[in-house]
């Protein structure tokens, strides 16, 4: 995520509105990202989802290592140099995700909100998701937030880079078929990531 800020191409959506409050509050974007975590956990209450040790690492390391990276980042000048790092950033993403994922102590808060409301109201995961990220990336790019290129290249590729990178990174069971949290549904183990 830092990367991508250093890209300056757009963000993802939760990075927008992350830095239209970061602009508007004098705060970094990764303490910014630290508390908007913890408060989407406040949203997990009513959900009745429950965190793990992957879910209050993700709030707290998420936000420290993006100010690091910026920190120790320097901004690219050129669009030559920019585009290769956007993509490096958001694939990167994408194995961080099914890193983090596929080792099942946890969901970050924003996954968490995702699979909670898809629970509560029985609608597809897809739907939830995409009226989530709307909503994020509307209320960012009103306080202020980089909307661009690279939002447009994270929102179709993400999805693709994260099933690739969950499959990947999927840890087998004691019967060698890979984690239920990666394969669901019928007799494929190359279903969908989640139900829906």
């Amino acid at each position: 995520m830092g990367l991508m800020v250093r890209a300056d191409l757009g963000l993802e959506p939760w990075s927008v509105l992350n830095q239209g409050i970061s602009r508007h509050t004098g705060l970094t974007i990764g303490t910014v990202t630290i508390v908007s975590g913890a408060l989407i956990l406040l949203l997990w209450i009513p959900l009745r989802q429950r965190p793990g040790l992957g879910t209050v690492s993700n709030v707290v390391i998420l936000g420290l290592v993006m100010d690091a990276t910026m920190a120790v980042t320097p901004e690219p000048a050129s669009l030559g140099a920019r585009i290769p790092l956007l993509a490096f950033a958001v694939v990167l993403n994408g194995a961080a995700t099914g890193l983090y994922i596929s080792a099942r102590f946890g969901p970050g808060p924003r996954d968490g909100l995702m699979t909670g409301l898809h629970q509560r109201t029985g609608r597809p995961v897809r739907l939830v998701r995409t009226c989530i990220e709307v909503t994020v990336l509307a209320v960012g790019y009103l306080l202020g937030g980089s909307l661009g290129v690279g939002t447009v290249v994270y929102a179709l590729a993400i999805g693709p880079l994260a099933q690739f990178f969950l499959r990947s990174f999927a840890i087998k069971d004691l019967t060698g078929e890979p984690s239920p949290v990666v394969a669901r549904g019928g007799t494929s183990s190359e279903r969908a990531i989640l139900p829906e």
